[in-house]
């Protein structure tokens, strides 16, 4: 019996792929339902989780066709997950199974990955961190509000590749002594009477090439606004939307994002956690009871981060009576800082209209409940 429980604490691997290693529960504990920690990939997803009734660690392989099947018939458990790719589509499916599901950034996972990583320890470190209470999971959301951020995602996408050829362009008219303007309205502008002066210096194949690059961008303008159209249409179908967009500053892009991005509101317990989930919340670091504040934590979306920040930007430049306190704040702290307390204010106000469904109220003061 001895030499048994020597080979559990080494690892050694028995038929069936699991490994068994002593782990005794606290006495008197009770366990609810086991917790899982699942690392997915594409093919091979690596299992981590302890038997309450034995207390013995499993670490179990499964190929992706038999992954559901593994859960099927269990009774309702957690399972935690790290938030990548293909881990919202999981999530729906065990859910589904009547499992409760988290998903984990991999920020807050990689402190609790012990050792070599590799897919046991990133299971294990998952089984972990899926159990401390102070981690704030990740939303798990539904197929529409994924086919509305993949619509973002194409459309962000399609932006970079434009930009790209704009620059491109620009470049190569430079070596040839036409400098066109910053801005795409300018290079449009300009780029036309560029090719027709360089047409007479420059062989008719390069001249040919050209043109049908700058053509390339008028076909990328028409898909972008393609996918703005569809996007302005689930708009009009969807009444948290509208609401959102009553708000100063809350335009097509970040109200739809807003929507698709949050999930279920009421997941978050007000709105200084949806804005410190957003990263738009100082750091800190504190030592001996003193706590200094620095910039703001940039965790979160970077997407619907950078839009809300654009549109905060957007009332303090262009809005004919930006708030009183806005203007304040703007003749005591930088610029930059007052945008970003602008877009703080913003994320809550978006908060409480999906949370309370409400409809924007303009110079509406919030009082404790």
């Amino acid at each position: 019996m001895g030499r048994m429980w020597t080979l559990r604490a080494n690892g050694i691997k028995v038929p069936g792929g699991k490994v068994f290693c002593l782990h005794r529960l606290p006495e008197g504990s009770e366990m609810k339902g086991i917790v899982f920690g699942v690392d997915i990939a594409k093919r091979v997803f690596q299992l981590h989780w302890v038997e309450p009734q034995t207390g013995e660690v499993v670490t179990l392989q499964l190929k992706r066709e038999r992954f559901l099947e593994h859960f099927a018939n269990r009774s309702s458990c957690l399972i935690g997950m790290e938030a990548c790719g293909g881990s919202q589509h999981w999530a729906r499916s065990l859910r589904k199974l009547g499992h409760e599901v988290k998903l984990l950034s991999g920020r807050m996972v990689k402190p609790f990955v012990v050792g070599n990583k590799n897919d046991a320890a990133d299971a294990r470190a998952i089984w972990t961190a899926v159990q401390q209470p102070e981690i704030k999971a990740v939303a798990i959301k539904s197929e529409e509000q994924q086919a509305v951020l993949a619509l973002h995602r194409m459309r962000e996408q399609l932006v970079k590749f434009r930009t790209a050829q704009s620059n491109g362009l620009r470049g190569l008219l430079t070596e040839y002594g036409e400098v066109m303007p910053q801005g795409r309205a300018g290079i449009k502008r300009d780029i036309p009477g560029a090719l027709g002066r360089l047409s007479d210096r420059l062989p008719a194949i390069v001249i040919d090439t050209l043109r049908e690059q700058y053509a390339r961008l008028g076909e990328i303008d028409g898909q972008i606004s393609q996918i703005e159209r569809r996007l302005r249409q689930w708009q009009r179908e969807d009444s948290a939307t509208q609401r959102i967009a009553a708000i100063p500053g809350v335009g097509l892009l970040s109200a739809t994002a807003a929507v698709a991005t949050m999930g279920d509101a009421k997941a978050f317990k007000s709105g200084r956690e949806f804005a410190a989930w957003l990263g738009l919340v100082p750091r800190q670091t504190g030592t001996g009871g003193r706590v200094r504040l620095l910039g703001i934590s940039k965790r979160g979306d970077t997407y619907l981060r950078t839009l809300v920040i654009h549109g905060a930007r957007a009332v303090l430049t262009h809005s004919k009576s930006p708030p009183e306190w806005l203007s304040e704040l703007v003749k005591r702290r930088p610029k930059n800082v007052a945008i970003v307390a602008m877009a703080n204010k913003m994320a809550r106000t978006i908060w409480a209209l999906m949370a309370h469904e409400r409809a924007y109220q303009f110079g509406y003061v919030s009082r404790p409940a």
